[in-house]
């Protein structure tokens, strides 16, 4: 293990590791542009249909919390492969799905094991050279975000030309074929730490109380994550409905607009490695908040809506990088535990932006998603300028 350490990670691991990723956060989020071709299947009334997409993000957030802390305790190659297993027969339950409640306790479980991404980057993070570990973890979150967005052109695709239980099962294949490369290609790490499972667990909350870094990004995380379901949950009610009536292929293809989002990775991974962390997210919570103008007219102009698209997933990622950068800065022996705080305190945003935006959307329709996403970027800004002038100097890296 420690002559790989030594050597950083090579160009082929790197990739593996980020389409590993890719893959098995993308399982999340294939329901969400087959959501009304779900309801209609299984006969599900429209207010129901978050509860698919709470029981992908809140089981996540669980995986998050219970598992990812022992990859700074346990044999990270058994705990990753472990876990791609686990999360497979998710998929294969959801594939058989007749009901919701089976495609609920399918969704859950394949959320509560893809937990297996978060566990990936902090160790992608502790293998890479110190000079390349931006660089790296900012490809491995644009593998991420391109799994989330690209599983719903992928989903959209399958569905247009088979039902949309085809998607679960060709997923299911994909991710077995990548648990057998990263069982011929991960090394064995393991940790020398001296402490049981429920002291890990409680050092997480040692480690917010000591660590400001830690706090503030993990509440821009909550919100960073709640903006974008907020847009991405109803999204396909929108499309689906008048004036676009689209179908799923189509809505499905709007991934690829947000995919758009991936090239920040690189950039903010580059700022970060430069002591710029602050800058680049700066310009990610600014940016968070101006995609709300172009989507406030997306129900009338197609053009609008993908730029706001565009520029809301851009802003995301670049937010979410420079937080993952800032976190992995500090405390080098903890780096699964501090991921695991911010990760959970990231899928708890996007639970509730889920569920809050099918309640606005359903109940008050587009303009409640449109004000709702505004205040929240506002509050965002907010609380980056408070830290700013009152904890941290731009000259800190973090």
């Amino acid at each position: 293990m420690s002559s790989k350490q030594s050597q950083g990670l090579s160009a082929w691991l790197v990739f593996l590791m980020a389409f590993a990723i890719g893959i098995t956060v993308a399982s999340n989020y294939y329901a969400q542009p087959l959501l009304h071709s779900i309801t209609d299947d299984l006969h599900i009334a429209v207010k129901h249909a978050g509860l698919i997409i709470m029981a992908a993000q809140f089981s996540y957030a669980v995986g998050l919390l219970f598992i990812t802390p022992l990859g700074d305790k346990i044999e990270r190659k058994q705990l990753i492969l472990t876990l791609m297993i686990l999360s497979i027969c998710g998929l294969i339950i959801s594939a058989i799905s007749k009901n919701l409640w089976m495609l609920v306790l399918g969704t859950a479980m394949t959320g509560l094991f893809s937990t297996v991404a978060q566990v990936l980057i902090p160790f992608a993070a502790t293998l890479s050279r110190p000079e390349h570990r931006g660089k790296i973890v900012g490809t491995l979150m644009s593998g991420m975000l391109l799994g989330i967005l690209l599983g719903r052109t992928f989903a959209g695709f399958v569905s247009s030309i088979a039902d949309w239980h085809y998607v679960y099962w060709i997923a299911s294949s994909i991710m077995t074929l990548v648990t057998l490369l990263l069982w011929l290609s991960l090394p064995t790490y393991k940790n020398n730490i001296d402490i049981n499972y429920f002291q890990l667990l409680l050092s997480i909350g040692s480690l917010y109380k000591q660590e400001a870094v830690l706090r503030i990004r993990s509440l821009l995380a909550i919100i960073s994550f709640a903006l974008f379901s907020l847009l991405w949950t109803p999204l396909a009610f929108l499309l689906s409905d008048a004036p676009y009536h689209y179908s799923d292929f189509i809505i499905g293809l709007f991934g690829l607009a947000g995919a758009a989002g991936a090239l920040g990775s690189p950039i903010v991974g580059k700022l970060s490695d430069q002591g710029k962390g602050w800058l680049a997210t700066s310009i990610g919570l600014t940016l968070l908040l101006a995609a709300w103008l172009p989507l406030s007219i997306a129900k009338y102009s197609l053009v609008a809506l993908i730029f706001g698209v565009i520029l809301l997933d851009f802003a995301v990622q670049v937010t979410h990088v420079s937080n993952m950068n800032a976190i992995y800065q500090i405390r080098p022996e903890a780096r699964s535990r501090m991921n695991t705080g911010y990760m959970v305190s990231y899928f708890i945003g996007g639970m509730l932006g889920s569920i809050a935006s099918t309640y606005l959307y359903s109940n008050y329709g587009w303009i409640a998603i449109i004000i709702s996403g505004t205040v929240l970027g506002l509050l965002g800004i907010l609380c980056w300028v408070y830290y700013l002038r009152t904890v941290h100097h731009p000259k800190h890296k973090a």
